[in-house]
Formats: C-alpha cells, sequence, structure tokens
C-alpha cells in the first residue's frame, strides 16, 4: 500500500521508534509509582522527553509539558478547565472538531460566547476579520496552525502579536504543523500549544500533550491517582501532576522521545523541505487534469497536504477506486472540519486528501498522478 493519508497518522515511523517501544514494554515499570529501578526507568525517560519537548517548542520547562493522548485529548483539558462562564471566545472555521465540539459544549453549558472567522477566496485565514474581532474584544482565541483541509499556514506570529496588543489568550492547535513547521513559543508569544505525537512526529498513537508558555489557572479535565500526595482530597496543583492523573503511556512516550531524536537529527527544515518537494512534486503532476478541483492556497506558507476533487464525483468513490484499484490510500469526506467545508462549498461532496510524509518517495508520487489520471479518464 502507497500510503498517503499521514495528515491523520503516519504510518511509517523511524526504526528507532519501534524499537524504543519494544524496549520500553519489557524494561519499564510505573512511572512514578516507585523506588525500583524499573520505576525509575520510566520516570527518567519521560523526563528526559519532558526536556526534548521544551527545546522543540522553545518553552522554559519540562514541568509545563503535560502529556496527554492525543491532541484532541489535550485541546479538551484545556479549553474545558481554562474558559469559564461567560467567556468571549474567537476561534476559526478552519478548525477540527476536537476544537469546535469542545466549544459547543462550552456555549452551551457555560454561555461561551464564540465567534468565528471566516476564510478569503485564496481559502486563507481573513486576518481583517480576526484583527476587527480581537479589537471588539475577546477572552480567548482557539486557531490551529495549519489546516488539516487546506493545508494552509496560518502567520502565527502575526496572531500572536494581535493577541498580545488586545490582551487575548492564545490557545494553538499544532497537530498539523507539529514536527513540519518549527515553532518557538517564547519568541512568537503563544500561550498555550497543544499538539499529538503520532502525525509529524513520527511517534505512536496515543501520544501527545500541552505546551504552557507561563502558569495558567487550568482545571483538571480528569482527577485520580498521582503518585504523590495521595492525602489529598484533591489533585495536587503542582506541574506537571495537576493535569496528569493516572498512569502514563511511558511504552508509547518512549517510541516519541526516539522520534524526537530522529526529528532533531534530520532537522525540522529538511523534514519540511522533503514534504513540500514531494507536494509540489504531485501538485505539478495534477494541475492540468481536466475537471480536477484543488483547495489551498499553495503559493504561500504550507504543510505536506493537498486536497482535491474530480469534477462533481463524490471523494469516497475516489479515494475508494485509489485504494481498491491501486492500493493507494488517501482521505475523503469532512476530515472532522465541517465549518470549513462549508465554506468551501464541499460539505456534501467532501475532497480526497492527500498527504505526504517525510518516508514517501517520489515514484510513490509519480504512480499517484498516474492513477488520478487514469481515474479522471475513466470518470469523463
Amino acid at each position: 500500500m502507497i500510503y498517503f493519508d499521514n495528515a491523520a497518522t503516519t504510518k511509517d515511523k523511524p526504526h528507532e521508534v519501534i524499537e524504543a517501544v519494544s524496549y520500553a514494554l519489557t524494561h519499564f515499570g510505573n512511572a512514578n509509582r516507585g523506588a525500583h529501578e524499573d520505576s525509575l526507568a520510566a520516570s527518567l525517560d519521560i523526563f528526559k522527553t519532558r526536556k526534548k519537548l521544551t527545546e522543540l517548542f522553545g518553552n522554559a520547562s519540562p514541568s509545563h509539558i503535560i502529556f496527554s493522548f492525543n491532541a484532541t485529548d489535550a485541546l479538551n483539558t484545556v479549553l474545558t478547565g481554562l474558559i469559564k462562564e461567560g467567556s468571549r471566545v474567537i476561534t476559526t472555521v478552519t478548525e477540527h472538531n476536537s476544537v469546535l465540539r469542545p466549544l459547543y459544549r462550552l456555549k452551551r453549558e457555560r454561555g461561551v460566547a464564540l465567534t468565528f472567522i471566516g476564510i478569503d477566496e485564496g481559502t486563507r485565514l481573513d486576518m481583517a476579520s480576526l484583527e476587527n474581532a480581537l479589537q471588539e474584544g475577546a477572552d480567548y482565541l482557539v486557531i490551529s496552525h495549519a489546516s488539516n483541509v487546506s493545508g494552509n499556514v496560518v502567520d502565527i506570529d502575526r496572531v500572536a502579536e494581535l493577541c498580545k496588543h488586545f490582551c487575548c489568550l492564545l490557545i494553538v492547535d499544532a497537530a498539523q504543523s507539529t514536527g513540519s513547521i518549527k515553532i518557538n513559543m517564547q519568541q512568537s508569544g503563544i500561550d498555550i500549544l497543544c499538539f499529538t505525537g503520532h502525525k509529524g512526529l513520527f511517534g505512536p498513537q496515543g501520544t501527545g500533550g500541552i505546551a504552557l508558555n507561563g502558569d495558567f489557572d487550568i482545571e483538571p479535565f480528569r482527577v485520580g491517582g498521582s503518585g504523590v500526595q495521595s492525602y489529598l482530597h484533591e489533585q495536587p496543583l503542582e506541574l506537571p501532576t495537576h493535569l496528569e492523573a493516572g498512569t502514563l503511556n511511558g511504552h508509547g512516550i518512549a517510541g516519541l522521545s526516539a522520534a524526537l531524536d530522529f526529528i532533531s537529527r534530520i532537522g525540522i527544515d529538511a523534514i519540511h523541505e522533503k514534504e513540500m518537494e514531494l507536494a509540489n512534486h504531485f501538485l505539478e503532476g495534477i494541475r492540468d487534469i481536466e475537471g480536477i478541483k484543488l483547495y489551498g492556497d499553495f503559493a504561500s506558507r504550507h504543510v505536506g497536504i493537498v486536497s482535491l476533487n474530480l469534477g462533481c464525483t463524490d471523494s469516497a468513490i475516489v479515494s475508494d477506486v485509489l485504494s481498491q484499484s491501486y492500493k493507494i490510500a488517501t482521505r475523503p469526506g469532512a476530515h472532522c472540519a465541517p465549518l470549513i467545508h462549508k465554506a468551501l462549498h464541499t460539505d456534501s461532496q467532501g475532497v480526497v486528501r492527500f498527504s505526504f510524509s517525510y518516508f514517501n518517495t517520489v515514484e510513490e508520487v509519480d504512480l499517484g498522478i498516474r492513477a488520478l489520471k487514469e481515474i479522471s479518464k475513466h470518470l469523463s
């Protein structure tokens, strides 16, 4: 199978990730749950991974890296634990349901006021509307760094500058950009960043987290065992324990740690360059297909996502033919991002999303181009 569904999860991982998970499964005990060698080994590995993530995101302290099971879990923790009754929240039509559904629930249960920023004709975020909304007043801006449908990357430095000017706390969903785009929270002015381990970080599923650029009053999404201060009726206040109830995915975090070493060795710039070379090669090969529709501003900063349709054919049909006849994995449909599909007028048809990874090859991309050309001829 040629795998072009990396925006959902990267299937091909560095070999050292597999080795690290295997080692952890046979050598690690439960982190922070004992003073014996196997527990301490797990605790040390987790702490080292926190340090690597502080270097990746440019935040100040390993204690301000909180592990979660994925970006959805991280966003639920932050949004539910931070946003108070009656708050004013700005978000965008490019968001994933991992942002939208918690916000809709907060609107129902806490009377949170929501403002949605749209996209322009080039499918990019309408920055003028964002600035106007911030000027009118808001407590929080929740925004994706890169769209999982269009692949467009938001100018997060500019967004953070506006948030600082208008005293609005910035929460970033970096699920699609982490590992592919350099992020420095302190330099940019990002307050809170939520990420996942199983996409651009090449880590195992079941890993992700929150990076905090400062101290914030976040109520725990879940409470329970912490390994410390067991006689307290409440979750301990110290970070990261305050937001990490229960046993962490130590085996998965060990794999994430190895993946971070791989990324450090190759370099984020080199990874992004390779992914964009593949995406641009694909674009050049398919642009002239009769009836093709492309979604995204490919002339500006982008991640390795190319979303398309062939005429009016349902995206699920095209994706199924790619899978069954050509052994090419893509993702059709709405991609858990309903509002951008309404903005693009693809809410009925969906789109076929090709998403490229560092581990894909030009030869695989050429096969994808050929497949689309053959499918297009058959459809016409």
